[in-house]
């Protein structure tokens, strides 16, 4: 029994240092995207070996920094309670805090091309939930119909960008730029509009 608690604990151990890398990994290269991996080794408090034992080259761990902004989107989505309220509210949650994950959502998904449409399995938890909320929200009278859960799910994206930009371009706080995001894209989907 006390082999498999030691285990368990290597186990957390592991993981509690692997996302201390890539928490590192989002600071250090959001700040200069070609440092070098001894800069995100010392920003992680661990030494570049044990960075090398997780992450060998330098396109695993920025593999893995993809891999990690699913992880945040999805306990974004679970936090935001998009089932709970009406599906205005919850998208409102929703924004919000997706709004805080900037850093890891620019450096994971700011280069990738997407002018092809999800397929049903690049499509995870997250998406869906939000695919969910804007159904609920045409059956509720909440959200507009003609605002298809796709749709929203690109203009959401889209104002988050919009929002992050803000933020560097009218040199404004993030709480400001949150709540010009917040304000147009409830007004773009709100059922008012209609």
């Amino acid at each position: 029994m006390a082999k498999s608690v030691t285990a368990e604990e290597e186990t957390r151990t592991r993981a509690r240092t692997r996302r201390a890398i890539l928490e590192a990994a989002v600071r250090v290269f959001g700040d200069n995207p070609k440092a070098p991996l001894s800069e995100v080794a010392e920003a992680a408090g661990v030494a570049r070996s044990t960075l090398q034992r997780y992450f060998p080259e330098r396109a695993d761990l920025t593999c893995a920094l993809g891999d990690y902004a699913d992880e945040l989107v999805r306990e974004a989505t679970e936090r935001a309670r998009t089932t709970e309220g009406t599906a205005l509210e919850a998208f409102s949650r929703l924004v919000a805090e997706y709004f805080a994950l900037q850093r890891v959502i620019m450096l994971a998904f700011g280069n990738e091309d997407h002018t092809e449409p999800p397929s049903e399995e690049e499509c995870g938890p997250a998406d869906l939930a939000v695919f969910d909320l804007v159904e609920r929200g045409h059956e509720e009278g909440t959200i507009d119909p003609r605002i298809t859960p796709l749709w929203a799910q690109q203009l959401l994206w889209a104002g988050l960008y919009a929002g992050w930009s803000y933020v560097a371009v009218a040199r404004v706080p993030a709480y400001e730029a949150l709540n010009m995001c917040l304000l147009s894209l409830v007004k773009a989907v709100s059922r008012e509009q209609a």
